[in-house]
């Protein structure tokens, strides 16, 4: 596989930052299962950047995009600290931060990573997927199997506590019937849900 140093991409007004190719999940639908590419934007990195070389390349004028979002071709969280030093700038500068996660993020540091987030984070989307264990484990083959499946809900759970503009999603392609599932486990943990579109080609 191609690998390329693309630590940020811009995409539909928002500037994108690419901070690992590594991921606690395998989905069986990602993207980076068949191409190296996300709308023409070259993901697989060769390596990992430092905090100081994706602040070098944010813009002068923060306001140049709507929103600055930790998402790339792996799991954000994984890289907790790089993602906070460059979050904590981004807040000072007046910037909207949003994390795209898998909601695996305390469960992999061992410890409720939620309180590091407030502040430094606007907004996460946590990726749910699915409506039960087993159905998860089938679709994402999560390292940690069953536990990541309550441990991701526990994680927005907590994150909607401490203040962050929380939500689940779920991709349309799933059917309504689990969809209808997937609302009632968001209520549990206080967060709405949001459906989008299964994206079939992004190359």
């Amino acid at each position: 596989m191609e690998t390329f140093e693309t630590f940020t991409y811009a995409l539909d007004g928002n500037l994108y930052i690419n901070l690992t190719s590594k991921c606690s999940n395998d989905c069986t639908f990602c993207v980076r299962n068949e191409h190296s590419t996300y709308f023409g934007h070259k993901l697989w990195l060769s390596r990992e950047p430092s905090a100081q070389e994706v602040i070098a390349r944010l813009p002068e004028d923060i306001s140049a995009y709507r929103e600055y979002v930790f998402c790339g071709f792996g799991e954000p969280t994984l890289r907790l600290q790089t993602l906070l030093a460059i979050a904590a700038q981004l807040k000072q500068r007046g910037a909207i931060v949003r994390l795209n996660t898998n909601g695996q993020g305390s469960l992999l540091a061992n410890r409720d990573i939620s309180l590091d987030l407030a502040g430094r984070v606007d907004k996460i989307n946590v990726s749910l997927n699915e409506a039960t264990p087993s159905a998860y484990v089938q679709l994402c083959r999560p390292a940690r199997g069953e536990t990541a499946f309550f441990a991701l809900q526990d994680f927005a759970k907590r994150c909607a506590e401490r203040g962050i503009e929380t939500w689940f999603s779920v991709v349309d392609i799933i059917g309504e019937k689990k969809i209808e599932q997937c609302r009632t486990i968001a209520r549990a943990c206080g967060v709405p849900l949001r459906v989008r579109p299964f994206i079939a080609d992004s190359k």
